[in-house]
């Protein structure tokens, strides 16, 4: 009961710090040509988790659609503390679908997966309503939404069991780009962190969002989830029927703890033959990339629009 009043704790503070931050004139969303329409509901319940703020660029017709999947250990935070990342996609040129859903630990596997895909089949079927464009379909997200786009990608081209995988499967998106930002990205072999030497508050921390997400015991519940792992799912065989992967841009510290996952998935990704990027920066820490006055901060962003631009061809319109 002490761990999670303390998560609540942190969790109302930061919300509280973000609302503060976005009221400042340089945070208007409007200042940088970009309209907001908050609090859109993607699935029929009353819940505040399935909601969504749609972030359109202002006199951009059809712009290429991107879900993006807030982190915050499977457990905090929300599309309210990301909007900077929405921001930062939609001053780009992308209609930007800013996602809450269902955590941990009250709603752990496969609920906040659930509730991600329900809210991609959501913009699939409504970016047209925003005049956003569904073909040109990108997927965004950090640590724990990396993790969390990084199993949409798979379900959407991997025939699966799960209704809510088979449904993205036979959706057939047309997926063109997907950032998953420095995840947790394998939840069965927590050991790994300890054999690479990581002090024990970090890997206390690391337990800690893969117990948000599946439960304990951590390893044993995440056998059982194997689309809790979405890298072990790629380094696995490929299934029969699977179809292929669309390109893939990562990015992480190398202060980061997870920089390893990137690397394993990077990998995995290749050796399927798909096209990944994996941009490394020096000395930098997990959640560096929304520290925008960083150098390395703004050179993972430009990296990853130039990537974006390659695959959607935004800057064109």
């Amino acid at each position: 009961m002490l761990e999670r009043a303390l998560i609540r704790t942190w969790d109302r503070a930061v919300h509280s710090a973000a609302a503060i931050g976005y009221r400042l004139p340089l945070a208007h969303p409007a200042r940088y040509g970009v309209e907001v329409t908050r609090d859109v509901r993607y699935a029929a319940t009353t819940r505040r988790a399935h909601l969504l703020d749609v972030y359109r660029p202002l006199g951009r017709r059809a712009a290429p659609a991107l879900l993006y999947v807030h982190g915050g250990g499977f457990a905090v935070l929300s599309k309210d503390t990301h909007r900077i990342m929405a921001l930062a996609f939609a001053s780009a040129g992308f209609s930007v679908f800013n996602i809450n859903y269902r955590m941990g630990p009250a709603h752990r596997f496969p609920a906040p997966l659930e509730d991600a895909s329900a809210a991609l089949d959501w913009v699939a079927a409504h970016a047209s309503d925003f005049d956003a464009d569904a073909t040109r379909l990108c997927l965004a997200g950090e640590s724990a939404g990396a993790n969390l786009v990084a199993a949409l990608t798979y379900c959407a081209t991997h025939p699966r069991p799960e209704s809510y995988a088979r449904r993205l499967f036979d959706l057939d998106l047309q997926i063109r780009a997907v950032l998953p930002i420095y995840g947790l990205f394998d939840m069965q072999d927590m050991a790994r962190f300890e054999r690479a030497g990581m002090p024990w508050w970090l890997r206390a921390a690391i337990r800690q969002a893969g117990t948000s997400y599946v439960g304990r015991p951590l390893e044993e519940r995440a056998a059982s989830a194997p689309l809790a792992s979405p890298l072990r799912c790629f380094q696995a065989p490929k299934p029969t029927g699977a179809r292929p992967l669309p390109p893939f841009f990562l990015a992480c510290g190398t202060r980061d703890p997870l920089l390893g996952d990137s690397k394993a998935l990077c990998e995995a990704l290749r050796q399927r033959g798909a096209r990944c990027e994996l941009s490394i920066h020096p000395g930098e820490i997990h959640g560096f990339n929304a520290l925008l006055w960083r150098r390395e901060a703004r050179a993972k962003w430009r990296a990853a629009f130039s990537f974006l631009d390659r695959h959607t061809a935004v800057s064109q319109q």
